[in-house]
């Protein structure tokens, strides 16, 4: 008898549970049985050689001159002192087979834990009447010039838009912009640019109820990319001006100004405020980090969230709604954008052994992660650096944080990529519950 569909995922489950754990097992193993004794001096070498790299790094990151430079050069040999240590010992193709192993059985199990279940939360989507006056605001600079390179403004206007071009050499109040516009009987606010002028359109938008049309013509399009938008083409956003839908997703609010992404503040909020950042990020970075990270520069931060203190991090971001931390593949995701909390990530680093110390992920001493409704960021200066969406400003402390649940209401075409999938993080309990299973149901129903 031929198994039905739903039997035929439950087996796909279980072997690939049987894959991952097996592939684990020869993991540890094949060391064991390769080089016996020799193989606990393979992994204290990975480790010793994985630890002095990520220490070098931090030396590179939060010293100058001498120091800084030798710490480069242990950067890149410790590397290649682990490799020709492991050639010379005939270990190196060993190492390359356990690290293969590993990750057979990383891509195996989480194949069959994705399988048991959707583990990101579908927004939900309301059927709305389509704009009859959407108003449009376009950054023919964004995006390394998408606006002109998809003809943005042409295909709106198409679709009875009203669009207005910015000149990026005559600066303009695009929140201004978007109230008049309001005020004269726009029915739908719209940006094509970058997430710092899609938030101040999207505050606008929230604040009066309108709809929100986000069109993927920045950058980097975070905020377009947890929407589900397709990033590669940003023509395809203007199909929600026709056929499209509504989701509602929450704002938040840093001193009152709007925010799809994040505030930042410490050493990232205050390198985004050297002018020469645009132009030569990396030797700005170079420059102002070692007194940042060592708080010979900047002020000395005091975060307060969900009954939480962060004393003096050196970095803090807060999210509309978390990024996952628990994945290096989740990072940089939401998995929701209604959740109704803000993320909290601090970052507490005094010395090379505690910048090592970020390599255990969330339960490192340095990481702070938390949820919130509001996060209060307060400082021993009277002012300070942040940077909102990515655009640098100089606020007055304490700088109060809040988010405003499913008050934005961002209209998005019907059919739409999605969110990126991101595999759930492995967990070897559930993998061991679904490889020892022998497909009774499967069994059952063949009787039946």
């Amino acid at each position: 008898m031929v198994l039905e569909s739903g039997d035929r995922a439950h087996a796909a489950q279980r072997w690939s549970a049987r894959l991952s754990l097996t592939a684990a097992v020869l993991a540890v193993l094949l060391p064991l049985l390769w080089a016996g004794a020799d193989s606990l001096i393979l992994v204290a070498v990975l480790l010793f050689g994985v630890t002095a790299t990520v220490a070098a790094l931090w030396w590179v990151l939060a010293h100058r001159g001498l120091t800084r430079a030798a710490a480069g050069v242990l950067a890149v040999l410790v590397p290649l002192t682990v490799v020709a240590f492991f050639d010379a010992e005939d270990m190196l193709l060993l190492v390359v087979l356990s690290l293969g192993l590993w990750a057979v059985s990383v891509w195996a199990g989480r194949a069959a834990l994705t399988s048991t279940g959707s583990h990101t939360v579908p927004v939900t989507e309301h059927r709305t009447p389509a704009p009859r006056r959407p108003f449009l605001i376009m950054n023919p600079r964004s995006g390394d010039g998408k606006v002109v390179r998809f003809g943005l403004k042409e295909k709106a206007e198409a679709l009875g838009a009203q669009v207005v071009l910015l000149d990026p050499d005559r600066p303009v109040d695009v929140a201004a912009l978007a109230r008049e516009a309001a005020d004269a009987g726009a029915d739908l606010l719209g940006v094509a640019g970058g997430d710092g002028t899609q938030a101040l359109v999207a505050g606008v938008a929230a604040e009066r109820g309108l709809p929100f049309l986000v069109i993927s013509a920045g950058t980097r399009n975070h905020f377009a990319m947890d929407l589900g938008l397709d990033r590669e083409n940003p023509a395809a956003s203007l199909d929600a001006l026709t056929d499209g839908v509504e989701v509602h997703v929450d704002l938040g609010f840093a001193a009152g100004r709007p925010f799809v992404n994040n505030a930042s503040f410490g050493a990232y909020a205050a390198v985004v405020q050297s002018p020469a950042y645009r132009g030569e990020k990396v030797r700005t970075i170079l420059e102002l980090l070692p007194d940042l990270l060592t708080r010979q520069r900047g002020p000395r931060l005091t975060v307060h969230a969900a009954g939480t203190t962060i004393e003096a991090p050196q970095a803090v971001l807060v999210s509309n709604n978390p990024y996952r931390t628990g994945d290096p593949a989740g990072l940089g995701l939401r998995e929701r954008l209604d959740s109704g909390a803000l993320g909290v990530l601090g970052v507490t680093v005094d010395n090379a052994a505690q910048a090592a110390g970020l390599l255990r992920g969330r339960q490192a001493a340095g990481l702070t992660v938390l949820t919130a409704r509001e996060v209060v960021v307060d400082a021993d200066l009277p002012r300070i650096e942040v940077g909102i969406d990515g655009e640098a400003l100089v606020l007055p402390v304490p700088v109060h944080c809040r988010i405003e649940p499913g008050a934005l209401r961002v209209r998005v075409p019907g059919n739409r990529p999605g969110v990126p999938a991101v595999k759930p993080p492995m967990d070897w309990r559930r993998l061991r519950k679904l490889a020892a299973t022998v497909g009774r149901t499967a069994v059952a129903r063949h009787r039946h």
